[in-house]
């Protein structure tokens, strides 16, 4: 929440953003108020949505100050503002309807307001007041006048909707509904009577029932006679109010249904007000009617569906993909073993070691979801497969591993695999060739979006001359090709105060990139 670090400042725990400074200066508020505020700011989402306005929440900061404490922007039309305006302080001669809501001189009140980034723009207030009934905030819906008039055209029965969520966000009675998927633009909305009858039906929601079948005109209908199931989004609303959502499947496709309740409005105040009668047909309840929000999901859930077996079917291919990269590893240790000649031996065990280095990469992709890669797990893959394979048992070499994790994409670990194979494997063959005994430090690191990778021995130094890039060695070879033409980095060979050091740095592409 935006608003809970106030509560903190206010009574002397841990500090609070910009915002929170704005509430943090109105004198007077308590541990209730705060709570209240902060269910206000939780209805704020949806009252956005649902009003197709901008609505923000003005807190005084003195008789002739206030300041902007929340903003909603809603997700159905374009916003009124082009920026959040949290924290952004007004005068009375800039807000009058907002002091006098702050000042109490009204319970709510609909008029033209100025200009909001060149148009014109139109204002509903109403305070919010705490359980002493002092006015600690105001709740100001904003709209721009070509909205406010398309919403004038809409029935009356869903305007007294609005203006009923309003009152209830102001009153801290809407705060669940932050719980809820945020509604959009193609989302369709009913308004539905305690007696389970459509009061309002809008266009989107008229064209989203065509999809089922019910061409005929939906306001006037009962829940019943549409036969959709929707009376069990809204059959427990009414005996206890609190947003529901559902995601349920009707005649084939995919729904996700959201229940609203509207409950009692203050008498007097509405012009609207008239319409009370026909919405409470059944006594004292305070649930007066529900919104059903809903959105059909049918193509979204078949893309999750088809993304899912695409997904399935690439791991397979990466699955299969380690298995023969193992495979053709296996067959030439089979090959190396047959061999009566040193030198052939040693050839087909580097090939061995570079193909189950790329095989590292795909066993990776084989079992996980994400296509981005552990640097460090990679790593540690790699040490593991040559302790194995190309350490003499004789040998006391200790390869240690530091920094942190980095994920990098597919394409850049499987290089920086073969990278990390050749330069432990020259470590270990030049090093230590005629030692028993050694250290290998690898260092992981990132900053800046620079990758950093580098391995240390405390071996035989580089002899004298020693020049990079005319170096003979295949491993090394392959090292720098891989870093300047596949990961467009930077390749470094020197003499440490102990032993070679081997330094590589690129620049990080996005995980899961090519």
């Amino acid at each position: 929440m935006l608003l809970r670090g106030a509560l903190s400042n206010n009574f002397g725990e841990s500090g609070a953003g910009d915002v929170d400074e704005v509430v943090y200066q109105c004198k007077g508020l308590d541990r209730a108020d705060i709570a209240l505020l902060e269910r206000v700011e939780a209805s704020m989402s949806i009252l956005a949505d649902v009003n197709r306005a901008d609505v923000l929440l003005y807190v005084p900061l003195s008789e002739k100050s206030a300041a902007i404490a929340a903003h909603s922007r809603p997700h159905s039309v374009s916003p009124v503002h082009d920026r959040v305006r949290e924290g952004s302080r007004a005068t009375e001669e800039q807000q009058p309807l907002v002091f006098q809501a702050l000042a109490g001189r009204m319970m709510m009140r609909l008029q033209r307001a100025g200009q909001a980034d060149g148009a014109t723009i139109m204002q509903r207030v109403a305070p919010v007041r705490n359980a002493a009934r002092r006015v600690i905030a105001c709740l100001c819906v904003e709209t721009n006048l070509i909205e406010h008039e398309r919403h004038r055209r809409r029935s009356a029965a869903f305007q007294w909707a609005v203006i009923c969520l309003q009152q209830m966000a102001a009153r801290g009675e809407l705060s669940d509904a932050a719980t809820l998927t945020p509604f959009g633009e193609h989302d369709g909305i009913l308004l539905v009577d305690q007696s389970y009858r459509v009061r309002y039906a809008s266009g989107i929601a008229t064209n989203l029932y065509r999809r089922l079948g019910l061409h005929e005109a939906l306001v006037g209908k009962s829940l019943r006679e549409l036969g959709t199931g929707d009376e069990d989004i809204v059959a427990p609303i009414f005996h206890n109010p609190r947003c529901i959502e559902q995601e349920i499947t009707e005649a084939g496709r995919s729904w996700i249904k959201r229940g609203v309740p509207i409950l009692a409005v203050t008498r007097g105040w509405t012009p609207l007000a008239n319409l009370e009668p026909w919405l409470a047909g059944h006594g004292n309840r305070r649930v007066r009617a529900a919104l059903i929000l809903m959105r059909d999901t049918t193509e979204t859930r078949q893309k999750e569906q088809e993304l899912k077996v695409k997904t399935a079917m690439i791991r397979e291919v990466h699955h299969r993909v380690k298995n023969n990269l193992q495979t053709i590893a296996a067959l030439l240790r089979m090959q190396a073993r047959r061999s009566a000649s040193p030198e052939v031996q040693e050839a087909l065990q580097e090939g061995i070691n570079r193909i189950l280095s790329v095989a590292v990469v795909h066993e990776f992709l084989a079992h996980q979801e994400e296509h981005s890669i552990s640097l460090r797990e990679v790593t540690s893959k790699i040490v593991r497969q040559i302790r194995q394979g190309m350490i003499d048992p004789e040998k006391r070499i200790k390869i240690d591993i530091a920094g942190p994790d980095v994920s990098l994409s597919p394409q850049q670990a499987t290089s920086c695999a073969l990278i990390l194979n050749e330069l432990l494997l020259n470590s270990i063959e030049h090093g230590f060739g005629g030692r028993s005994a050694g250290n290998i430090a690898i260092g992981l690191g990132e900053a800046d979006s620079t990758v950093t990778i580098s391995v240390q021995d405390d071996g035989e130094a580089l002899p004298a001359g020693f020049d990079v890039e005319r170096l003979q060695s295949l491993g090394l070879q392959i090292v720098r090709t891989l870093v300047q033409d596949d990961l467009k980095g930077s390749f470094q060979l020197h003499n440490a105060d102990k032993g070679v050091r081997a330094v590589v740095q690129f620049p990080k592409s996005v995980a899961g990139g090519d």
